[in-house]
């Protein structure tokens, strides 16, 4: 491809490649959407569905990114601005309308919660320290997606899942760590390896409408042990 023609500005085909990644990103507000219209259904599974692809999206669209150098081609877009409003649909506001109305919950408290999660959700968005140097993020990271799944697929008594999101809000801004599981180098093939790991069993749950065999919901359990001590564990020197 052309990098750029005789004037020294980026050829058109190169500038059209690189706002296909900024669509290819925003395609993940597009699933969030969808998401959405299926927990208004009370369709879980396939808003997890939708909440996985748009997982994917984020796990790949910065590769595309830098290989195509669209921050240099297109600087007038910013990715990380569009990265974090897709994020924050995907990662918090939709989780966070699942939490407060699927009996998750206890009733009395579920909206409040669903707030909670949003509020501190958007803080975090905000923080400009969020992620470490070394490929790590600072206090817990937001994932209520996963946070979701996990209290969907383990069903624990509604007090215990209300616990649990007060702990994980608090967390937000604990002077704690969370690993990135691509990024962070320590341990990087072993956390890769868990990684997939944990997206083939994810998958297998969902073919289960949530309700797979025993010993995958443990398996599933022991990999988020796994990577929350990964985190707690990083070295400070």
């Amino acid at each position: 491809m052309q990098p750029s023609d005789s004037s020294g500005e980026p050829t058109k085909l190169r500038v059209a490649a690189a706002f296909s990644v900024h669509v290819f990103t925003a395609c993940g507000a597009a699933c969030a959407l969808l998401a959405l219209f299926a927990a208004a259904g009370a369709r879980w599974t396939q808003m997890f569905i939708w909440l996985g692809v748009a997982l994917l999206i984020d796990g790949v669209d910065g590769t595309f990114a830098r290989w195509l150098d669209v921050g240099v081609v297109l600087p007038r877009w910013s990715g990380e601005l569009l990265d974090f409003v897709v994020d924050y649909a995907t990662y918090v506001l939709v989780p966070a309308c699942a939490l407060a109305t699927a009996g998750i919950l206890p009733q009395t408290v579920a909206p409040a919660l669903g707030i909670v999660i949003a509020v501190t959700g958007a803080l975090y968005f905000a923080d400009r320290q969020m992620k470490t140097a070394d490929g790590y993020f600072r206090g817990f990271p937001v994932l209520w997606n996963i946070v979701a799944f996990y209290l969907f697929l383990l069903r624990p008594p509604p007090w215990l899942s209300a616990l649990a999101i007060i702990a994980l809000s608090a967390a937000t801004f604990a002077p704690i760590y969370f690993i990135h599981p691509v990024r962070a180098s320590r341990w990087r093939w072993l956390n890769l390896a868990t990684l997939v790991c944990w997206a083939a069993l994810g998958l297998w749950a969902l073919t289960r409408d949530l309700q797979p065999p025993g010993w995958v919901a443990t398996a599933l359990s022991a990999i988020a042990l796994y990577f929350v001590a990964a985190g707690l564990l990083r070295r400070t020197d």
